[in-house]
């Protein structure tokens, strides 16, 4: 069993990038229990899920996807044999609540009141949306992990519809007291609109579900809903202000010690605060989205700590998110406020160019000297001019495939990963 507040602090301490330290990773995967100090466990999962004994049954922040519900059950009870009191819902995506359907079945075969399950009021009208958009979802997600669902390949294609829904909702803040505990639990925007972080005073211990990923803020997911970068950036300044001495994240590791928690929180707040603050800053003065795009960045010193690595989302798909929040979806190029289709734009650029092949061939041209953002631009138009163009579609498969090798972030590499394999299949060369 690792000891997982030594792994964090060699992590943080050291300041590098976590692939670089021989340690491992800082999300993982084992379905193993840790009791990070007494009386406080975390299940490792797709999300974690962390357990509190409470002297009066167990109070438990989030279930973990649905596939590993059954194993973080197993795990607990190989940790504690007490009924779960409380079930609480950091927010409502489905890693993190899939799993209570398996907390509430343990419940029924133990013959055990079914726990309360708490959550933000917003997490039942969540469940909603999810329901009209099960099949964008289902999409999405297939696309964004690569073409293998969540666990794989079963779950690619499908999204779920039966919810454990929240019994008991709140809309700023609630208290809880269960057994010997009292637990605050607040709410805030950031990854969600819908996001409960909690505070145990007597502990000084707070868990603070998707707000600490352990990577760069997923503030702005290309293809999910809004994301809320500043007031993510508030919640994390309202945490550190209480000076936590542990610190319980839904993915990557804890950690523990005031002065550590505090530096983790400034530096996450303040990477978005730069972001949103020069993007305000050049939105004010006019400036278009494509300028924006290209010039805002990161702090150097921030992106290189070992919690901002920018390998699940990344600054230039957080910038985005700030212009839909604050500037709508016109984008300040007049041509694009109703343009043609992409289709009837890239059946004139290759008659202008000269052909599908000049685009082809320009195409490959620049993703061999790695300018791989005006070489998909091209090999896009080319598969567009001429959709049974098989040099085209060869052309796309190859360039997307290496794109999606060249890019950090899990999010660029399903999106080009998902239309490389989108053209070989066009070619029958996907097998």
């Amino acid at each position: 069993m690792a000891d997982l507040l030594d792994l964090s602090r060699r992590f943080i301490d050291e300041g590098v990038p976590a692939d670089s330290t021989g340690l491992g990773p800082v999300n993982r995967v084992t379905l193993e229990l840790s009791e990070v100090t007494d009386g406080v466990a975390m299940v490792e999962a797709f999300s974690h899920v962390v357990a509190l004994d409470t002297g009066d049954g167990l109070v438990l922040f989030d279930a973990s996807l649905g596939a590993f519900g059954p194993g973080v059950v197993k795990s607990l009870r190989g940790w504690r044999t007490d009924a779960v009191h409380t079930l609480v819902y950091t927010h409502g995506h489905v890693d993190h609540v899939g799993g209570a359907a398996a907390v509430m079945a343990d419940a029924d075969e133990r013959g055990a009141r079914r726990p309360a399950v708490v959550g933000h009021e917003l997490v039942p009208e969540r469940f909603d949306r999810y329901d009209l958009t099960n099949g964008y979802n289902a999409v999405i997600n297939h696309r964004q992990f690569g073409g293998t669902g969540l666990t794989g390949r079963h779950e690619a294609a499908t999204f779920p519809r039966d919810w454990v829904r929240p019994t008991v909702t709140y809309r700023d803040r609630m208290e809880l007291r269960v057994g010997d505990l009292d637990i605050e639990l607040r709410h805030a925007e950031g990854e969600t609109d819908d996001h409960t972080w909690s505070w145990i005073p007597a502990r000084r211990t707070v868990c603070t579900g998707d707000l600490l990923i352990w990577v760069f803020p997923n503030a702005g997911n290309p293809q999910k809903v809004q994301r809320y970068p500043l007031e993510w950036a508030r919640a994390l300044r309202e945490i550190a202000a209480l000076e936590p001495e542990l610190l319980l994240p839904a993915h990557g590791l804890p950690i523990g010690g005031a002065e550590r928690i505090h530096t983790v929180l400034d530096d996450v707040a303040t990477a978005l605060e730069s972001l949103v603050g020069q993007t305000l800053d050049l939105m004010n003065a006019g400036a278009p989205l494509d300028e924006i795009v290209h010039t805002v960045a990161v702090p150097d010193h921030l992106l290189a700590k070992p919690y901002l690595q920018p390998t699940y989302d990344e600054p230039e798909f957080v910038v985005r998110n700030v212009w839909r929040m604050y500037g709508g979806w016109y984008d300040g190029n007049p041509a694009r406020l109703k343009p043609p289709s992409d289709a009837a734009i890239a059946v004139e650029t290759a008659a202008l160019a000269g052909g599908v092949d000049v685009l082809v061939r320009r195409s490959l041209e620049l993703a061999d000297v790695g300018d791989f953002r005006m070489a998909c631009h091209l090999v896009e138009l080319a598969a567009r001019a001429d959709g049974d163009h098989l040099d085209a579609q060869r052309a796309r498969a190859d360039v997307y495939a290496r794109r999606r090798e060249a890019e950090r972030s899990l999010m660029a590499k399903g999106i080009y990963g998902w239309a490389s394999r989108e053209s070989a299949a066009r070619t029958g060369d996907d097998s």
